[in-house]
């Protein structure tokens, strides 16, 4: 038998943060747009129909986890997905939702 040793404690803590941040459905919006390329708070409010406030708040929430990242361009934020894996888990998830009609 194949035993592999258990996740560390931290390890799962952190695991579980990121899917209860991805747990929320304007959180995924969001995803969602920033799936096709990066943005400022903005244009993300106005794609999403929610005010600046609103998206700045759940993008403080994807940051502090490493889901989003963020750069700056003069005055303004440009906000993106972390890097590769965030899109992968991302296009994973729509997948496997789309393959078990929802």
């Amino acid at each position: 038998m194949d035993r592999h040793p258990l996740l560390p404690p931290d390890t799962v803590g952190a695991l579980a943060d990121i899917f209860k941040v991805l747990g929320d459905p304007t959180r995924v919006r969001i995803l969602d747009v920033l799936s096709r390329g990066e943005l400022c708070v903005c244009h993300l409010a106005r794609q999403l129909g929610l005010t600046e406030s609103a998206v700045s708040h759940q993008l403080r929430l994807l940051r502090t986890t490493r889901i989003v990242r963020s750069r700056r361009d003069g005055r303004l934020i440009y906000y993106s997905l972390d890097d590769r894996h965030v899109l992968t888990l991302f296009r994973q998830g729509l997948r496997h939702v789309e393959e078990h009609g929802h």
